[in-house]
């Protein structure tokens, strides 16, 4: 089982809080830059006092938003480095339970996912063209190309790989449980998302979208026995979210193709996602991949070999 694959290597949970701390060092090193850029830009005194919101609009935004992935790429550095020297573990086995990692899972859930965002944006887009504007400027866009195409999966890898590898694997061995994680996990995935500034715009109950997604991914790296499928999942949706629209109250506020300059607010939609439109993605996997022993794969325990 992929959680049980923690206990072939060092275990003790007192490695796990090294590692989380090795992590959150990769973290804070990693914004460095970014906050090294923002004082020349704006000066110490403002710059201690900036929202994020502010921080997106103080430097130019391509330069920003590869300022802010660097942090996440050196994080999953130290969160390799951690796994490798302090806990002796593989990244194979830390991404799978197959003999191999399998490239195939990952480019479906990429092409799956991507085809969706795809049509939905361009649906929406003719459906509601007062809602959009023209955005395109075909230099800033390469250039906020090439920083997405190469930084965004470093950005979703090292998330999938903290989250869903693993600190499920952690506290899974931990609690000798699948369940425990998975809701740890999953909240404190969601959690983390509270500062993003389409909570302050749209309020707490997005939170239940940030939420329900690492509930979905959880799911998916359970019952898949590996991370293949959550990687392309999460590396497709922010891909795609970064190079296709932007709007001036979301986390990814970039050159993009289109500009949503509607006025957003959240209701009931936030459960569509959440409700309907995340277990299709479960029941077409679960489908391909012949997906069984859902109580045992999701609840189980967790036996040391």
């Amino acid at each position: 089982m992929f959680i049980a694959q923690a206990f072939k290597y060092k275990y003790d949970f007192w490695r796990y809080i090294i590692g989380v701390v090795m992590v959150l060092a990769g973290v804070f090193i990693g914004q460095i830059p970014l906050t090294a850029a923002l004082f020349i830009e704006l000066g110490i005194a403002e710059t201690v006092t900036l929202t994020e919101s502010q921080m997106m609009t103080a430097l130019d935004s391509n330069y920003f938003l590869f300022l802010m992935l660097l942090s996440f790429a050196v994080a999953l550095v130290f969160l390799f480095i951690a796994v490798k020297k302090v806990h002796g573990q593989t990244i194979l086995s830390l991404t799978t339970s197959r003999k191999k990692i399998d490239w195939s899972r990952f480019w479906f859930a990429f092409g799956l996912v991507g085809v969706f965002i795809i049509l939905t944006t361009v649906g929406d887009y003719y459906s509601n063209p007062q809602d959009y504007q023209w955005n395109f400027e075909l230099k800033p866009f390469l250039i906020l190309m090439l920083i997405a195409v190469i930084f965004v999966p470093l950005q979703t890898s090292f998330e999938e790989y903290f989250f869903r590898a693993y600190l499920m694997q952690g506290i899974g061995v931990l609690g000798r449980n699948r369940w425990l994680p998975l809701i740890i996990t999953s909240v404190v995935f969601g959690g983390l998302h509270f500062f993003n500034p389409e909570v302050t715009k749209l309020g707490n109950i997005i939170m239940i979208y940030y939420i329900g997604t690492g509930f979905m991914l959880g799911i998916m790296a359970l019952m898949d026995e590996g991370i293949e499928l959550s990687l392309g999942f999460h590396a497709a949706n922010n891909l795609l979210t970064a190079l296709l629209v932007t709007a001036d109250w979301t986390a990814f506020q970039t050159n993009s193709i289109f500009k949503d300059i509607s006025e957003p607010s959240a209701g009931w939609d936030v459960l569509i996602p959440v409700l309907i439109i995340y277990p299709l993605f479960l029941f077409i996997m679960a489908k391909k991949y012949n997906w069984s022993n859902w109580k045992e794969k999701l609840f189980g325990k967790v036996e040391k070999p």
